[in-house]
């Protein structure tokens, strides 16, 4: 079995151009399985104009109230990938919805296991999304979904220890393997902060921090700002660059002008991994980040890979990121305590530069090759006992 070439399907409610941590993390999988001689066929929704790139669009609708995301058409996936089932020896699936039941409907149509991965905590976000419905029932909703789901897979994958222990609490029936995702040499490839700053108009030693993501509700942006209104009274000239679009950009660019941060928070939207994104990350002198529902959180490991700094709350998958001697600053979800040490980074560069290198020292223990090594050692476990 150590040699044998691994024929799986993945299907996922969401890929590229739709940037997020589960894009991410398909993408640079599949990458490494398929640099290991593996065949990997990918199905996810058609967006505009995309290039299929090897994957398998298919048309979907918009999804009503998330203008990103889209809801694969049942039948047309069902054609799509009818001649799947002689070329397969499993299926992943990496999303709760469409590609969750199809993967499952196909896996015992064809006889093959099927695996897959938790990548989101669905419970600390949904409130954001379904606000008419009182949070204690979509959390009770939240946790049934995901038992059911994990029951019905034959291995369920998880992006950190604290998002099986999360599992774990709910009762969920299976066998949990914590398998992060990682990092592809590509994000060590080194950006080039000047070139970002010219292009978008930053005077090259303005104090500045950077986040990366969905401008979502659960990524509490908001605080965020509130700790730019605090630092900005010590720094005037401090400026948060925010990469990414999303759900909530609407009322996050409402705030930065209740707040009076008009010129100290710049939206830059979407940005091309390469070298646009890498760019972006070292622009900042500091890379902060609040989010309460990461099952991972690899934008850290980004900024890291960049020698850039973090300054982060630590809750669920970040736990195992933000760690002391890391190049991490652990603050506590208060304003006063994360601008205070967001300002000691800035006003110490020496001490910055230390712990941004020591942020990349870390980065690389996070490597994407090997973390694609132990899904390999799940995956032929899984079709040996098959």
């Amino acid at each position: 079995m150590i040699g044998q070439r691994v024929r799986v399907l993945k299907i996922s409610d969401v890929f590229l151009p739709r940037i997020n941590g589960v894009s991410t993390s398909i993408d640079t999988v599949r990458y490494e399985l398929e640099n290991r001689g593996h065949e990997v066929s990918l199905v996810a929704p058609r967006y505009e104009s995309e290039p299929s790139n090897g994957v398998v669009r298919v048309p979907a609708r918009r999804v009503v109230g998330d203008p990103e995301d889209r809801m694969m058409k049942v039948r047309v996936l069902r054609r799509l990938v009818r001649d799947f089932a002689s070329r397969i020896d499993l299926i992943h699936v990496h999303t709760p919805f469409i590609a969750h039941y199809e993967g499952i409907r196909m896996a015992r149509r064809w006889g093959v296991p099927v695996v897959g991965t938790y990548h989101t905590h669905f419970e600390e976000y949904l409130h954001h999304y379904v606000p008419f419905v009182p949070k204690p029932g979509l959390r009770a909703l939240a946790r049934r979904q995901a038992r059911r789901q994990c029951s019905q897979l034959n291995q369920v994958i998880v992006p950190s220890r604290q998002m099986a222990e999360v599992l774990e609490g709910y009762g969920a029936r299976a066998d949990l393997r914590v398998i992060p995702t990682g990092l592809s040499p590509a994000a060590f490839e080194p950006g080039d902060g000047s070139r970002f700053r010219q292009a978008h108009g930053i005077d090259e030693d303005r104090p500045t921090l950077v986040h990366v993501g969905r401008l979502a509700f659960e990524k509490n942006i908001d605080f965020l700002l509130r700790v730019v209104a605090e630092v900005r009274r010590s720094e005037p000239r401090i400026l948060l660059i925010l990469a990414g679009e999303g759900p909530a950009a609407r009322s996050l660019r409402r705030l930065v002008a209740r707040l009076g941060l008009t010129s100290n928070v710049v939206f830059v939207g979407y940005l091309s991994r390469l070298p646009d994104l890498l760019d972006c990350y070292r622009a900042g002198m500091a890379f902060v980040f609040a989010s309460r529902t990461e099952t991972q959180g690899l934008v850290l490991l980004e900024a890291m890979a960049q020698s850039v700094p973090v300054v982060s709350t630590a809750s669920l998958g970040t736990k195992d990121i933000v760690l002391p001697r890391r190049g991490a600053l652990v603050a506590q979800e208060s304003s006063e305590d994360f601008s205070r040490k967001v300002l000691f980074l800035l006003e110490n560069p020496e001490y910055r530069l230390a712990r941004g290198e020591e942020a990349r020292r870390f980065a690389r223990t996070w490597s994407s090759s090997a973390m694609a090594n132990r899904l390999l050692a799940v995956y032929r476990g899984m079709l040996a006992g098959n």
